[in-house]
């Protein structure tokens, strides 16, 4: 049985800037024992300058970014925010990574989704360079070649190592995966891997995945907390986020959430949703989300139930639980879990 740590997930900001509220979460949750926080990004708010801040409010509590998407920026502006904000911290910082998906990446930020899987390895593998500070980066990856030769170049680039000498060369890397091939490199490469859906009734899915995995290697799954007497009313708000990514977070060609959900057992189901949801049924996609399903992948329901839940967990091979709420859940799961 493992212990379990909590962390506050933040994730973006929605169409309003949360003001200091982020803030006085992170306080509260660093407070109440809380080992990490983490913000993200999708196409608004970026993750790195939320951290930042919250980083100079806080003193104790590890700040992680769940996740900076690898095409907002260049692997090696990555390891420089990474790096500034883990000095600035005290080293507190851990870098968490994803591809996000081709709507986000095609359409936002203007570049192709080729192999995500390759792409990811070569990513890290700069930041790492970078970080260790032994030599002056180079790669000739087919992605992010340093130095860059290729159209439109000067032919004037050389080889530079870090100005700022980083406070850790190894600083955490956690990356959001979720297709086997990805989860396979995650445990070969990173320090962590941030599930978007983890059930700890199904460990099968992802142990062949994770056998690579060093030790010491944290998983740590976003897992969304209601606390109601009603089971129906519990596990709605999953419900409602599993119709929404299920059937509207991609195409009818590729939607990775909807892979998922039928690796993990519901494939006619994971099939019904997309097809409700495309057809403008989204209460139906929502209703026809398996009440069980929403159940192994959260925790919902009575207090108690939620504290008996919290052994499934710990048996698992999670080490941390990212939840969101507010300041009263907070309390409630810090004294369940803490």
């Amino acid at each position: 049985m493992s212990t379990l740590s909590l962390g506050l997930q933040l994730g973006y900001w929605g169409a309003l800037a949360p003001g200091n509220a982020h803030v006085e979460l992170a306080q509260e949750a660093e407070r109440l024992g809380f080992d990490s926080v983490w913000t993200a990004e999708s196409w608004g708010s970026d993750c790195f300058t939320p951290l930042a801040w919250i980083g100079a409010h806080t003193k104790t509590i590890r700040l992680g970014t769940s996740v900076a998407q690898l095409s907002a920026r260049t692997p090696t502006a990555c390891a420089m925010a990474t790096l500034s904000i883990d000095h600035l911290s005290g080293g507190r910082m851990t870098l968490g990574l994803g591809v996000s998906g081709p709507q986000v990446v095609e359409g936002w930020y203007g570049q192709p989704y080729s192999k995500p899987v390759t792409r990811t390895r070569e990513y890290v593998d700069i930041i790492r360079k970078v970080l260790a500070r032994e030599a002056p980066v180079t790669n000739d990856g087919e992605f992010y070649p340093l130095p860059y030769n290729g159209p439109g170049a000067w032919g004037m680039g050389k080889p530079l190592k870090s100005i700022t000498h980083p406070l850790r060369a190894d600083v955490p890397i956690f990356i959001g995966a979720e297709g086997p091939k990805n989860v396979t490199q995650t445990a070969e490469i990173a320090d962590g891997w941030l599930p978007l859906y983890y059930s700890p009734y199904r460990q099968d899915v992802y142990a062949d995945q994770l056998t690579a995995a060093k030790p010491g290697f944290e998983i740590a799954p976003t897992v969304l907390v209601n606390i109601n007497d009603d089971m129906e009313q519990a596990l709605y708000p999953v419900k409602a986020m599993l119709g929404f990514y299920i059937g509207g977070m991609g195409s009818a060609k590729r939607n990775f959430h909807k892979e998922l959900m039928a690796r993990m057992g519901y494939p006619e189901e994971a099939e019904a949703i997309q097809k409700l949801f495309f057809e403008g049924k989204r209460d139906e996609a929502i209703a026809a989300v398996p009440d069980e399903f929403a159940d192994e992948i959260s925790l919902s329901g009575p207090k108690d139930r939620i504290k008996e839940k919290l052994k499934d967990w710990e048996n698992s091979p999670v080490t941390s639980l990212l939840i969101n709420g507010d300041i009263n859940l907070l309390r409630t799961m810090a004294e369940l879990a803490i």
